[in-house]
């Protein structure tokens, strides 16, 4: 029953983004068409209207899922000792479980609350683990809990399993941290050269091009018949404002690579590296407009 529900809870929330995707693409569409008359613009904003409010929207979703994971696994050990501590002071299994659902464990509370009630329905106390699980959708916990499942199959102590988990999960929690400490540089060489190297580059590459396509613009037409030489300087084709486009397109889809390479690096999985893409994204788009406006700046007065 709780499982349906929450599954039409989602599909609600799934399609009332839906809905407000295609009236905001609709909107922009009717705009670009009403000031362009162009069909086939008001389809490419369209779409392109359309798959950046997907993206932030799936992308917002892995971030609260993520971090909604990240605080259960936090507070987990916590809340087994906890557990641990009620079934020492002899408590049975599913009041130990309703007793140890605390404010503090949140948003993992809701989830001991529900488990608890699945015990003291009839459940057998492993299926209800098992369930746990599937609505957690933690690897982490997932194997803690496949542990205790073994530990009470076997018949062992479970208050003395509960705090040795406990104590071997803090552990590696500890662990954890100390190994993201290691590899802060790499995360901080990562950043500063996709966020500041790359814009640099580009904005400069870019300046080149208009320099080159202002100077050979103004060169005299020669007859180079009669010259053997090894090159000659002709009319660059390609315009500026392509130059432009494709270094922005460009450092955009670095961007979005080194978030993800951030994200493994930092956290072990790449998903953790979607909260980087915007500030990274922003920060290297502004770099290079501002490089190389002052580029711009310096040659056109050695150039004048």
């Amino acid at each position: 029953m709780i499982k349906h529900i929450e599954l039409m809870k989602r599909k609600k929330k799934q399609e009332k983004v839906l809905i407000i995707v295609s009236l905001v693409s609709l909107a922009v569409a009717l705009g670009v068409f009403y000031y362009t008359q162009k069909g086939i613009t008001s389809l490419i904003a369209l779409g392109v209207t359309a798959g950046a409010i997907l993206g932030y929207r799936t992308m917002k979703n892995l971030m609260d899922e993520s971090q909604r994971i990240k605080k259960m696994e936090e507070v987990f050990p916590d809340f087994i000792d906890l557990m641990a501590s009620n079934l020492r002071a002899g408590i049975t299994i599913d009041k130990a479980i309703l007793l140890s659902a605390r404010k503090e464990f949140t948003p993992l509370d809701k989830e001991i609350m529900n488990l608890g009630k699945d015990i003291v329905t009839g459940k057998e106390i492993s299926q209800a683990l098992l369930d746990l699980n599937e609505r957690v959708n933690s690897e982490k916990i997932r194997k803690t809990i496949d542990l205790i499942i073994s530990g009470i199959r076997a018949g062992g102590n479970l208050s003395t399993l509960l705090e040795q988990t406990a104590a071997n999960i803090r552990e590696k929690q500890f662990v954890e941290k100390r190994a993201a400490s290691n590899v802060l540089m790499y995360v901080i060489f990562i950043f500063f050269a996709v966020a500041v190297g790359a814009p640099v580059l580009f904005a400069l590459s870019s300046v080149l091009v208009e320099i080159l396509t202002k100077i050979l613009s103004n060169l005299p037409a020669t007859d180079t018949s009669n010259i053997s030489v090894g090159f000659t300087l002709t009319q660059i084709n390609i315009s500026v404002n392509f130059i432009i486009f494709f270094a922005v397109a460009f450092i955009v889809v670095t961007d979005v690579l080194a978030s993800l390479v951030l994200g493994l690096v930092s956290k072990g999985e790449e998903k953790a590296g979607t909260k980087y893409m915007i500030p990274l994204a922003i920060t290297s788009v502004t770099i290079f407009f501002l490089v190389r406006i002052l580029l711009i700046k310096y040659f056109s007065g050695l150039f004048t």
